[in-house]
């Protein structure tokens, strides 16, 4: 199996799944944060995880990641990034206050963070899950703020268990003025990978 050489029929049904699971995020970080949000139309791709940092700008690039292990159905992990500028925004509007330095956040402030990527990430693996009717399950968030190349190390030192490729959600939430950028990374080990495929319709050799 190339997965380089998937059909466009498949990339459709992906963005199914993303349309779905964006409303259902919408509607949830509507609710959270009591202001109407919108969304533009998902970008969706499966790509090399060492191709991950050049979407996000470089190596050095800070961001928020929550990270998942995904528990039951499949195999894998999640990592749902926030540039810092949207962690910073959806924070303030979470907490009601400003935000005076991302680098030193306290308990609350993470558990807020990880409720949000709880959320997000809960749309997406709600809306998959009814799609290949497994019932997938992931653990409790873990948020860092870092480097994105140190975040996409823990992946990445597992290239032999869980493989090197992604699919990869781009979805940006627009409240008024602001836009909200989010990257929902899925990280599959390639046997689940293959029954991703396969209940996507795709044929897999041998």
């Amino acid at each position: 199996m190339d997965i380089d050489k998937l059909n466009s029929d498949v990339l459709d049904v992906l963005k199914e799944i993303c349309n779905i699971g964006s409303g259902n995020a919408v509607t949830s970080l509507a609710k959270i944060i009591g202001k109407k949000i919108n969304m533009e139309v998902p970008q969706v791709k499966i790509l090399p995880l060492n191709k991950v940092t050049d979407i996000l700008g470089c190596a050095d690039t800070v961001v928020c990641g929550v990270y998942f292990d995904i528990i039951e159905g499949i195999n894998g992990n999640i990592l749902f990034i926030f540039p810092m500028e949207s962690a910073d925004y959806l924070l303030e509007k979470l907490m009601n206050r400003e935000i005076d330095d991302m680098h030193e956040l306290d308990e609350i402030d993470i558990s807020a963070l990880s409720e949000i990527g709880n959320i997000l990430a809960g749309s997406y693996i709600t809306a998959l899950s009814s799609l290949i009717n497994v019932n997938i399950k992931i653990s409790p968030p873990a948020v860092t703020i870092d480097m994105a190349g140190a975040l996409l190390s823990v992946p990445a030192i597992s290239f032999g268990e869980i493989g090197d490729k992604v699919i990869f959600i781009q979805t940006t939430f627009i409240e008024g003025v602001h836009n909200l950028d989010g990257y929902f990374f899925l990280i599959p080990k390639m046997d689940s990978l293959n029954k991703l495929l396969k209940a996507l319709g795709v044929k897999i050799d041998g």
